[in-house]
């Protein structure tokens, strides 16, 4: 029997229940249609809607919103000739789109937090899966080498960091995302005895001041920022492996994206 949109979403949902309040939505597209490929991303980017398209997918599951608002909100861009041109792609090609961004989040272990720690392959130094972090034992690294094992595990360019790029580290807590603020991280330094944090963004007033703070006090704390989305894909890539064996017969991509802000 053919799969709908709707089975697909209402699959994912089952391990949570529902939410009340959620960005979850479908944002594109009618329930009922039959669904003949599947792809994944952490945001549906103009290219990423394209190569789903120039796949066969009909369905296109995505982390973060369309249109540059975590509420979705768009009134302040109706105007805005990027938003028309890309609304107009969208309504053009038919396709279902599905933010997966709450029920993902609220998998236990959290979803995206499971994917980044097998894109790290370090699932055997988990010391505990956290509501909003993991802690990890990890064999003794110096910052700089776990900034370079990060960069080349991840396929990214660069990562930020506080703190002494000589210190070896052992006990990590990782916070996909936006979770880098000071009212979670802080505490979590002390609580959990960490070596050092590792987390996809927050304010650069909180945690990275706290860091600058506690070193120049002679505590050694490290910390480092990948960026949200560098944090957060690798879970959709492992969202698009979970799909695969819910729904072997229906073909599913995983779309990378570069990174947004690039370096000079």
């Amino acid at each position: 029997m053919p799969n709908t949109v709707q089975d697909v979403l209402d699959k994912l949902m089952e391990p949570v229940g529902p939410i009340q309040k959620t960005v979850d939505t479908l944002k594109a597209g009618d329930p009922a249609t039959e669904v003949k490929g599947i792809a994944t991303a952490f945001m549906a980017t103009h290219q990423v809607i394209e190569q789903t398209v120039a796949l066969g997918a009909n369905l296109l599951i995505t982390h973060e919103g369309i249109y540059f608002s975590h509420r979705d909100h768009s009134e302040f861009l109706e105007k805005d000739p990027v938003y028309k041109e890309k609304r107009r792609l969208i309504t053009e090609s038919g396709l279902a789109i599905y933010r997966f961004h709450d029920y993902w989040h609220r998998y236990k272990p959290d979803g995206i937090m499971a994917g980044f720690i097998q894109a790290l392959d370090w699932q055997s130094y988990i010391v505990e899966n956290q509501p909003a972090a993991t802690i990890l034992n990890i064999p003794p690294m110096t910052l700089a080498e776990i900034s370079e094992y990060l960069k080349t595990r991840l396929g990214i360019q660069y990562v930020r960091f506080a703190g002494d790029l000589l210190r070896k580290c052992t006990r990590i807590g990782i916070l996909a995302g936006y979770r880098g603020g000071g009212s979670l991280c802080i505490p979590l330094y002390e609580q959990e005895r960490l070596d050092l944090i590792i987390y996809g963004e927050g304010p650069e007033w909180e945690t990275p001041e706290y860091v600058r703070d506690v070193n120049y006090q002679g505590k050694q704390r490290n910390l480092i920022v990948l960026g949200h989305m560098e944090s957060e894909e690798p879970g959709m890539r492992y969202l698009a492996q979970c799909l695969q064996n819910m729904f072997p017969s229906i073909p599913t991509h995983f779309i990378p994206i570069e990174q947004a802000l690039q370096v000079i």
